[in-house]
């Protein structure tokens, strides 16, 4: 019962970030896996990863019928994404748990600047 109310919270969350700020999945997902459902960093990467279908889905399909989604943008993004995806899943599967741990910091940071700063 814990597990489940804690991923309906987390989920939550993730859902209201993604349609606020378009991000909730391996931002906010991930480090609420690993810090409070005892997730590895690799179960939450992949578990993240499989829960951001629905959630995009839904958030998308509000933002489409106000007309504020670029499709060719979005396909061209779909596209690059579908080549990337399964090189970074190898990636992954063949980093440490630290070495993840790391790189998702390192990102956030990266990010956290570049939106402060532009």
């Amino acid at each position: 019962m814990k597990l489940v109310l804690l991923g309906l919270c987390i989920g939550v969350v993730a859902g209201v970030t993604s349609g606020l700020l378009g991000v909730g999945g391996g931002i906010i997902i991930v480090p609420l896996l690993v810090a409070f459902a005892a997730l590895s960093q690799h179960q939450a990467n992949a578990t993240s990863l499989a829960a951001i279908v629905p959630i995009a889905a839904v958030a998308a399909t509000r933002f489409a019928l106000d007309g504020r989604i670029d499709w060719v943008l979005a396909g061209l993004l779909a596209v690059g994404s579908l080549a990337g995806a399964p090189v970074g899943a190898r990636i992954m599967s063949r980093s440490s748990p630290g070495l993840l741990k790391t790189m998702f910091g390192a990102l956030m940071i990266a990010v956290a600047l570049q939106l402060l700063f532009t």
